[in-house]
């Protein structure tokens, strides 16, 4: 993953709101922003608005089903981003245990 595509991904799930969108998407599947929105205390609009953050980085997709589109969640960006803290979270584990073996010498 490069750093903008994690940056990306990091944002749009460092707000509270987004992840009770995605949570929603997970949980429901394919889901109209009115829908989303009937279960959140924000507008229709604002849930447009988190949807349109959550799709520039990849963790949703919207298709036109009628007078409205229909939103469904893409987790691979989300596979992406645990897999650079798992990567990162690695690397410091490392460098503890190297510590810990330094400071247990006599």
């Amino acid at each position: 993953m490069d750093d903008a595509r994690a940056g990306a991904v990091f944002h749009a799930l460092s707000d509270p709101t987004r992840r009770q969108v995605v949570q929603a998407l997970a949980q429901h599947g394919s889901l109209s922003a009115s829908a989303i929105a009937a279960d959140l205390p924000i507008s229709r609009q604002a849930v447009a608005k988190h949807l349109a953050i959550l799709s520039e980085a990849g963790l949703a997709t919207s298709t036109p089903a009628g007078r409205e589109r229909r939103y469904d969640l893409t987790p691979a960006p989300m596979t992406d981003a645990v897999a650079w803290i798992t990567r990162t979270g690695a690397a410091w584990d490392d460098r503890l245990a190297r510590l810990q073996q330094s400071l247990n010498r006599p």
